[in-house]
């Protein structure tokens, strides 16, 4: 047990000093496991470990959605859907905020990265919204929150990566994202409308739009309804697995773009490029904390704190409260990938052991990481847009977000309160 706390509090230090985290979780792990078994078993384990993750067909399901998000951003269609969503919304006082989260939710349901997701609104929509006189607070803390959509709603790569560490069947949680990931949405417009409601000089109204420049603009959206609907339609009638359905997407999309004449051998080779990095330096983090994992186990740790649980005399809603402070108060602090990889191996067998589900668990995970995407003092999200936008203070983004992190934390009480909001649709489907 001594082990594991040192081998933690040692991944801790490390990421928090900025250590590659897949480095961190390697170097660890090997370390801890060496010191526990000796090196005889830890250089027959660790290979065996990675060439059993290489050749994983539940891995395969990472590069492919990755592949399809950037296919859909090399090629400029995401700004289709913001058009859409512009034509129907801009008139509305509030409207391109509004169209702005709209597009935030529909790329995310092809993308599956908060940060992808904040990034390209930054450039699609920001421009849009200051044009039209709308306050530099609504629009970047518009465009920073509506990224959060970018983990939850499906295909969402920390869902797969939460599946892959905890076991658990990647298409369930894909599906029971659905209905979170729309209450958040529609909270996210809520706020929108009240602040245009009773702040009206920070989002007026956009240009009227004609019937006909309506039905013209909806004309390029059919690509992300094509996607999605394969992709949850697919996954939800049980015609093929979450991997399957990564391939098929990512063919979809390349064949899209193919079709509309916007992909040529530069685009390919810098979306084949970008795929490739982004998919090694994913597996690379995965590896190690499969391997810490393992150091866990070996430890005890994971066994240590689910005997002291059961002997602190804490109800089961007392355990899981004080399970969700934890990941609340690391979310304000770290990256949300270093708090799945550490943490969620660490805490899932004592929720197994109270009775709780891990896929309704994998949501709140989620929804917890969302709200640590946008609140100070790291917010990454809000860094990620400061990088796109650099004449936007980091001051008035995070004062923009406060409303949003509110209606989150509703978000999560919801939830948290009703699983049947995350588990319906598994139900139905199951």
């Amino acid at each position: 047990m001594t082990i594991g706390l040192y081998s933690l509090l040692a991944v801790l230090v490390l990421a928090f000093l900025r250590v590659p985290l897949g480095i961190a979780l390697l170097s660890v792990s090997i370390g801890g496991i060496t010191f526990l078994n000796g090196w005889d078993v830890a250089r027959v384990m660790v290979p065996m470990t990675l060439s059993e993750a290489v050749f994983s067909y539940e891995l395969a399901v990472v590069p492919l959605f990755i592949l399809m998000g950037n296919v859909l951003s090399r090629t400029g269609i995401s700004q289709d859907l913001f058009r859409a969503a512009n034509a129907f919304l801009a008139p509305v006082r509030g409207g391109l905020a509004l169209a702005t989260m709209v597009t935030c939710a529909g790329f995310s349901a092809v993308c599956g990265s908060s940060f992808a997701t904040a990034a390209t609104m930054a450039k699609v929509a920001y421009p849009s919204m200051q044009r039209y006189g709308y306050s530099e607070s609504l629009s970047s803390a518009t465009i920073a929150a509506g990224g959060t959509l970018g983990i939850l709603i499906p295909p969402s790569i920390i869902l797969m990566i939460y599946g892959i560490l905890t076991q658990t069947n990647i298409g369930h949680l894909f599906v029971a994202g659905v209905l979170p990931g729309l209450l958040g949405l529609a909270l996210y417009m809520l706020v929108i409308y009240l602040i245009a409601l009773f702040r009206p000089s920070e989002a007026p109204r956009g240009d009227a739009t004609t019937a006909a420049e309506r039905w013209s603009a909806l004309a390029g959206v059919w690509p992300f309804f094509l996607l999605f609907t394969l992709i949850i339609g697919g996954l939800y009638a049980g015609l093929f697995t979450p991997t399957e359905a990564g391939g098929i997407g990512s063919g979809v999309a390349l064949l899209v773009a193919l079709l509309q004449r916007r992909l040529d051998r530069t685009v390919l080779k810098q979306t084949l490029l970008e795929t490739a990095y982004t998919s090694v330096m994913l597996y690379v983090v995965l590896f190690g904390a499969m391997l810490f994992s393992q150091l866990i186990s070996f430890s005890g740790l994971a066994d240590s704190l689910l005997n002291m649980v059961q002997g602190s005399g804490l109800s089961k809603l007392g355990v899981l409260l004080a399970i969700l402070s934890v990941f609340l108060v690391l979310g304000c602090v770290m990256d949300t990938m270093a708090i799945i990889l550490i943490f969620v191996p660490l805490f899932s067998p004592t929720l197994v052991a109270q009775g709780y589900d891990l896929i309704w668990f994998g949501i709140i995970v989620v929804v917890l990481t969302e709200i640590g995407l946008i609140t100070p003092p790291i917010g990454m999200n809000v860094f990620v847009l400061k990088a796109n936008l650099p004449n936007v203070p980091v001051g008035k983004i995070f004062k923009g977000l406060i409303p949003f992190i509110a209606v989150d934390v509703v978000r999560l009480a919801l939830l948290v309160a009703f699983p049947a909001i995350s588990l319906i649709l598994v139900r139905m489907m199951s």
